[in-house]
């Protein structure tokens, strides 16, 4: 289970380098081909397509995911991707969001970007990440999770819809899934059983990817230009990211567990 554990940070980590990444190729793309025209074609979802402005972010988020490997560049890496998911998604998408509340897709691209900052941040651990900030980051993720809970049984027929037709029992599924979610963020946030509620997170987001993320954006659930649809493909590294960001920092929180326990045993 550790080795488990110890492999969310690698998976995060190629989660933050491919969407920086995708970034950067979708930006070129729009410049070759839409002219100064260019901003009109949306590149990522919580990033405007300004390809000059693209590009730079991008390989600064392909150096902080690098650096999220490494104990020396850890820290620097963690608070660069983190503080500027947090200023896009609150400057680019959420005054989208504040226009339309009631759109759970705006909504959902919101809280997206910032779990993972907030996932970012709390990675160096709490030797490292401020008390308050470490607070703050658990705090908005388990937000985030009991509002995808909640949205779960809002749109259940929407998102059962998504689910291939090999699965059996569709919004049984998602109704389930949406308890794990409001379960795991009420642990989150409430520190109570965290480390099991960070593993359920990742773990859904394992399963998601398998089934659903990789085979519908590789096309082999027929649906027309998947495979070259960049949300497709955006859909799938937030997945991987929100699958490896959670196991990792599971295996700080079990580290910290097992420091602990032998010293409440000395005598």
């Amino acid at each position: 289970m550790n080795s488990v554990y110890r492999s969310g940070r690698w998976i995060f980590s190629f989660a933050i380098v491919a969407l920086a990444l995708e970034n950067a190729w979708c930006a070129h793309g729009a410049a070759a081909s839409l002219g100064p025209n260019r901003q009109s074609m949306p590149v990522l979802p919580f990033m405007p397509a300004i390809w000059w402005l693209v590009v730079p972010f991008a390989m600064l988020w392909v150096a902080c995911g690098v650096g999220l490997l490494t104990h020396r560049w850890l820290r620097a890496a963690a608070y660069a991707l983190g503080l500027t998911y947090i200023f896009w998604s609150l400057a680019f998408v959420l005054p989208k969001y504040l226009g339309s509340p009631g759109d759970m897709g705006l909504r959902t691209v919101v809280l997206e970007p910032l779990s993972l900052a907030c996932i970012t941040l709390l990675l160096p651990g709490a030797a490292v990440t401020p008390q308050w900030l470490a607070i703050g980051c658990r705090a908005v993720f388990a937000v985030a999770m009991i509002v995808f809970g909640v949205d779960h049984f809002i749109g259940i027929v929407f998102i059962g819809s998504l689910i291939p037709g090999w699965i059996p029992w569709h919004e049984p599924w998602v109704a389930i899934f949406g308890v794990v979610f409001i379960a795991a963020g009420v642990g989150i946030g409430l520190r109570v059983l965290e480390h099991w509620s960070w593993f359920a997170i990742g773990l859904m987001f394992a399963i998601w990817v398998v089934t659903l993320h990789i085979p519908r954006t590789l096309g082999f659930y027929s649906i027309p230009g998947a495979i070259a649809d960049p949300n497709e493909w955006s859909s799938l590294f937030i997945a991987i990211g929100l699958w490896g960001g959670p196991w990792a920092i599971a295996a700080k929180s079990g580290a910290a567990r097992s420091e602990v326990a032998p010293a409440r045993s000395r005598p």
